[in-house]
């Protein structure tokens, strides 16, 4: 068993950490395999973490394609929860068998933006599960600032806090005024969130326009919204037709959560003079759309967007050990890296709710 940097007798690893580790990496875009490596090594500031479970996002489908921050080999996974197997000399905040949820984002500090306090748009940011090891391993290396304790929070809901505080730093960026009325297109796992976290935090009536199935089944059971639309695959201009009649003046805030480039050019036309449309799903770098200058200008709309998270876990936390924000239900479907093929397939399919890689 090798030791690590800054080992001491505290520091030193569990008996039961071996010196090789199970992962899932990338040699290149699509091109994956479960593979047998080392355990990663951490400094004097790091901590080891004993993945448990770690959830997928729809972006690991465009690292899957080698999009985003994507660098080779890559072992992916932002959504991770685990144990801490062994902490660096200088490690204060967590100790050895403290169960954390990672956040993914280091920024550099140094560059343009990091000094200008908007580190979230560093241009060196260093993404685990992106541009360095990720939770698809039964081991990685974490900064300790970038873990936080989670006490006895179940895998499957543990899973869905680094989610959870990309939804926080969008509820940011909103700034919803107290009385709002908010539309949000997409109820998916990351927009399930989102609706309880704008309920929460100003918004006097929450309606959700989804697609059916079980995503929009879910988030009927979990009560997370005042009202909800289904639109159909085959008449979807005669539910957004009906939802525009039946709110004339639109909504203060509106939110586009699909992805869906078709949904975020509709979406302009629900929001009312003075309003905020927040661009919040992920789309194809080429994607464009197009929207009348004309009505922006006219009814001083404001547009926006929320990018992700840095920094907002404790925030989520605060929410979880309150029982305001409802995790559980979400995470509904649960994979092992030998089966990474099989639930990339049903992610992009949309035949789960939200999925978990799992480890013993």
């Amino acid at each position: 068993m090798g030791e690590f940097k800054g080992d001491t007798p505290r520091n030193r690893l569990h008996h039961d950490v071996p010196e090789k580790m199970k992962a899932l990496q990338y040699s290149e875009a699509e091109k994956f395999a479960v593979v047998n490596i080392d355990v990663p090594k951490i400094g004097d500031d790091d901590v080891l973490v004993k993945i448990s479970a770690c959830g997928v996002c729809g972006t690991d489908l465009h690292y899957h394609k080698g999009e985003f921050l994507a660098k080779w080999p890559l072992i992916p996974g932002h959504e991770a929860a685990g144990t801490i197997a062994a902490i660096g000399k200088n490690v204060k905040n967590v100790g050895i068998g403290d169960r954390v949820a990672a956040d993914p984002l280091q920024p550099c500090l140094i560059c343009f933006h990091c000094t200008r306090r908007k580190p979230l748009l560093c241009d060196n940011l260093t993404a685990f599960g992106g541009n360095v090891p990720g939770g698809f391993a039964e081991y990685c290396r974490y900064p300790a600032r970038l873990v936080h304790p989670i006490g006895d929070l179940p895998d499957l809901e543990a899973v869905l806090v680094e989610p959870a505080a990309c939804a926080t730093h969008g509820i940011e960026r909103m700034q919803i005024e107290v009385g709002s009325r908010v539309l949000l297109f997409g109820c998916g796992p990351t927009g399930m969130l989102l609706a309880q976290l704008i309920r929460m935090n100003g918004a006097a009536h929450l309606t959700i326009a989804s697609k059916g199935g079980p995503k929009l089944d879910l988030a009927k059971e979990l009560g997370i919204a005042d009202s909800y639309i289904t639109i159909s695959d085959d008449q979807p201009h005669m539910e957004m037709q009906a939802l525009k009649s039946a709110n004339p003046y639109g909504f203060d805030i509106v939110v586009e959560a699909t992805g869906a480039p078709t949904v975020l050019e509709q979406a302009i036309d629900f929001v009312r003079k003075g309003g905020k449309l927040v661009v919040y799903g992920v789309y194809d770098e080429s994607i464009k759309i197009a929207w009348s200058p004309f009505r922006i200008w006219e009814h001083e709309i404001t547009i926006l967007a929320s990018f992700c998270s840095m920094g907002h876990i404790p925030e989520v936390i605060e929410y979880v050990k309150a029982g305001k924000l409802k995790l559980g239900g979400i995470a509904n479907k649960t994979y092992r890296i030998e089966e990474w093929a099989e639930c990339l397939e049903a992610v992009r399919k949309q035949e789960v709710v939200k999925a978990a890689i799992v480890f013993d």
